[in-house]
């Protein structure tokens, strides 16, 4: 279970949390222009370098979350039960579904592009490797003029404007922007007395015109979380405030260890959590060992580089002591 979130202040950011009860090791990795290869397209090499966290398998990454150098984003999130792919199609443009991040981010710079090839595409069924199966994902694609969310459901193909700025998983995207109906008194002023003008009613304690808002971790009450306090967010424009700011956002909807158990002995957690500059190409993240947050410049490397800049998440705590 995951969430994502898009922020704008002088610059544009995108980013995530990762929710699992287990990992699959996950880096940082940058992709250099030319180096991709599509299962369908022959010939066929990503334009643009990208920067994301990716599982990389036999020196291919398959990405969580990322950026690419134009500044157009993108994240997959699950969306078990609902998503559906189809066979390839002679005829169609056949894309792979675990490749679907990394194609379009290699391919185009804007969501309006990524949209307008979206609509022509066939993603397909076709496993990574016997091991990797394709996941059940929807996405968010985002650049600082809008964002959209994409689901690929048995219906067909369903491309929404997201106007909240928030992806979480079940229900489908349209469900959960309905469901913010339920929650349109929610403010972040002081509320007035609506419930009866015979009771002399007031408020007893700061933060009550949120009283209603879900604390719960369902994906449902994660996205109603996470999209009032994105769009109330105030901080200044600067770097360090806004990347700041958007890590407490994403704190709203952290899961610690022990809040959701999974089987026997199992817990999700939040993994890692993700803050990307895009008009910058600047990654920055943290992990649940270590809240410090660490930042990866994809322009300090060779963009027309022949491999991938790949590094760990950092996994222990970075603690400043003061005496």
């Amino acid at each position: 279970m995951c969430t994502a979130i898009t922020y704008k202040t002088g610059d544009f950011y995108f980013g995530r949390t990762l929710d699992n009860d287990f990992s699959y090791g996950e880096e940082i990795v940058i992709t250099p222009r030319n180096y991709l290869n599509f299962r369908f397209r022959k010939g066929f090499h990503n334009r643009f370098a990208i920067i994301g966290t990716a599982f990389v398998n036999d020196g291919y990454p398959l990405y969580y979350d990322a950026v690419n150098e134009k500044g157009l984003c993108m994240a997959g999130l699950n969306f078990v039960g609902n998503a559906h792919y189809s066979a390839p199609s002679q005829g169609k443009k056949n894309i792979a579904q675990y490749e679907f991040i990394s194609y379009i981010l290699g391919s185009f710079s804007c969501v309006k592009e990524a949209v307008k090839e979206i609509k022509k595409i066939n993603l397909t069924d076709e496993s990574y490797s016997k091991s990797l199966p394709p996941a059940e994902l929807h996405w968010i694609i985002a650049d600082r003029n809008g964002a959209v969310t994409v689901e690929f459901v048995k219906d067909g193909l369903r491309i929404y404007k997201n106007n909240a700025g928030v992806l979480t998983n079940n229900p489908p995207f349209d469900g959960q922007v309905f469901n913010l109906n339920n929650y349109m008194r929610l403010s972040a002023s002081e509320i007035k007395n609506t419930f009866s003008k015979n009771l002399r009613l007031k408020n007893y304690s700061r933060g009550m015109g949120a009283l209603g808002l879900p604390g719960d971790l369902s994906s449902q009450s994660r996205f109603v979380r996470a999209a009032f306090f994105r769009l109330n967010s105030v901080s200044e424009d600067g770097e360090q405030a806004s990347v700041n700011q958007f890590f407490h956002i994403l704190g709203t909807v952290a899961q610690p260890r022990g809040a959701c158990r999974v089987g026997k002995d199992g817990y999700e957690i939040t993994v890692y959590s993700s803050c990307c500059n895009a008009d910058k190409g600047i990654y920055y993240y943290t992990s649940y060992e270590n809240h410090r947050i660490s930042a990866v410049d994809m322009h300090k490397f060779g963009l027309d580089g022949k491999t991938l800049f790949r590094t760990p998440l950092k996994s222990a705590e970075d603690i400043l002591f003061k005496n």
